[in-house]
């Protein structure tokens, strides 16, 4: 049976980089090469690091305290040396290594143990096939979470990761348009191999499955570290029995050790919202929603805690208003913010849960049909407003006349489609219906219209 470990890197979500105030953006696509810099991420001769971002540190308390780890009052810097043309100081800033103090150590998260959790700078980016170093992302801020070997299979390891991410983005901890990155530890039998810098869900999964079915067909005799080339779906050797004394770890002397009063980890952990576990959880046994939905409800903080504001209002106490809502936001709502490429958080986006509500009622009495309703959210973007006034203007047609007789031109104007129904087609029915909603501007009953159409058509 195989044993799975994890070395998770992600961006904390930052402006500034760590030991300078050089913006921290993340990507070549993001800004043209080499123009966030300054000589103390570009590691110029005599320039010293400044004190570390403070919000870099309290996001890493964040995550260590996410993560049910113990929290250290004192850290200390150590410099990681190796040699490699992304590096320009020779050395990395890590709160890692065998004598440093690390942000969290001993958690667990969902019966994964969490080795450890520290903060360390970001090399530059270097391509080898040009030989150019991009140094915009040069000492950004970087959190790495280092898990125990409690992995079994590549489908754990991607189920969690799926979880933690969630997870993270609760607390806008790490840069969820950076993504992560992981080194991933294997052993089968003999000792360990190292898969390093894998960098999306799909590449981690395909790599431990590859590197397993190596490891069985071709036993591990020393320690390796290889990387996986995922167009040949293939791993290969990079190095041998790399240890902690070969990166040379020393206390950095241009650092002061910091100290975390007590005080700030109390109103950092008292900052923390709901875990997703602990909102799916409240969805479904507190307000009886259907797993399925709770769950797409619980992939977002900002969606999950406007469904949350939608149910306080008053006139969303109605249970059947409530599994309304629960449709409209995890289908309607979603639909709209993912057309106009935004979420429910962004700067400028203002959706108020009152004026959601009310739109539900205007639908739940039938004062609008859900087509015009629909048409009444998009305009929602980027500010809702109440929809009585423009409810008033595009009112649900319930009259059994007035639907007869837009029934009436339908059948006139569309003879191919009823005898494509009457042959058995049901999709022209689905069809005729649509027909009439045209006519009516989305006003007519959609019931009453299918019912009316379907009576005339025998």
């Amino acid at each position: 049976m195989a044993k799975i470990g994890l070395e998770i890197h992600g961006y904390i979500n930052t402006k500034e980089k760590l030991f300078c105030d050089c913006k921290a953006i993340h990507g070549g696509k993001n800004a043209k090469p080499n123009t966030n810099i300054c000589p103390i991420c570009t590691a110029q001769p005599g320039c010293k690091p400044m004190l570390p971002n403070s919000s870099a540190i309290d996001k890493a308390i964040q995550i260590a305290l996410i993560l049910n780890c113990r929290t250290n009052q004192k850290l200390v810097w150590q410099r990681k040396h190796y040699s490699w043309p992304d590096l320009p100081k020779g050395f990395q800033n890590t709160m890692s290594g065998p004598h440093a103090v690390k942000n969290g150590e001993a958690g667990n998260f969902l019966g994964i143990g969490i080795t450890e959790c520290h903060l360390e700078e970001d090399p530059a980016a270097w391509n080898p096939e040009t030989g150019e170093i991009d140094y915009n992302r040069s000492g950004s801020p970087l959190i790495e979470i280092v898990t125990e070997p409690h992995f079994k299979t590549p489908k754990q390891v991607i189920d969690w990761l799926k979880q933690l991410l969630t997870t993270l983005s609760y607390i806008k901890a790490i840069d969820k348009n950076a993504g992560i990155k992981a080194d991933v530890n294997i052993s089968t039998k003999g000792p360990r191999v190292e898969l390093k810098n894998i960098n999306s869900l799909k590449n981690i999964q395909a790599a431990i499955e590859t590197e397993i079915a190596r490891q069985k067909s071709s036993p591990v005799k020393v320690q390796e570290t290889r990387m996986f080339d995922a167009s040949k779906n293939i791993t290969k050797l990079m190095r041998t029995k790399e240890q902690a004394e070969d990166y040379r770890f020393i206390s950095e002397p241009d650092l002061p050790a910091i100290n975390i009063a007590k005080e700030r980890i109390s109103k950092l952990q008292s900052a923390l919202p709901e875990t997703p576990q602990a909102k799916l959880n409240k969805l479904i046994k507190k307000y009886k929603i259907d797993k399925k939905a709770a769950e797409i409800l619980t992939q977002k903080l900002e969606l999950v805690e406007f469904f949350e504001s939608v149910l306080k209002q008053k006139q969303a106490k109605d249970k059947k208003l409530a599994t309304l809502a629960t449709r409209w936001v995890t289908e309607e709502l979603l639909a709209v913010l993912n057309y106009n490429k935004k979420e429910l958080d962004d700067p400028g986006i203002n959706i108020q849960a009152r004026h959601f509500v009310e739109l539900l009622e205007l639908i739940q009495n039938k004062t609008l049909t859900e087509l015009k309703a629909k048409d009444i959210l998009r305009t929602w973007i980027p500010n809702s407003k109440s929809p009585g006034k423009a409810a008033s203007k595009q009112s649900q047609i319930s009259d059994k006349s007035t639907i007869e007789k837009i029934v009436s031109q339908v059948i006139k104007e569309n003879k191919k489609a009823i005898d494509d129904y009457k042959k058995g087609n049901q999709n022209a029915l689905n069809f005729l219906v649509g027909q009439v909603m045209r006519l009516s501007d989305k006003r007519a009953d959609f019931a009453t219209a299918r019912r009316i159409l379907m009576k005339k058509l025998k």
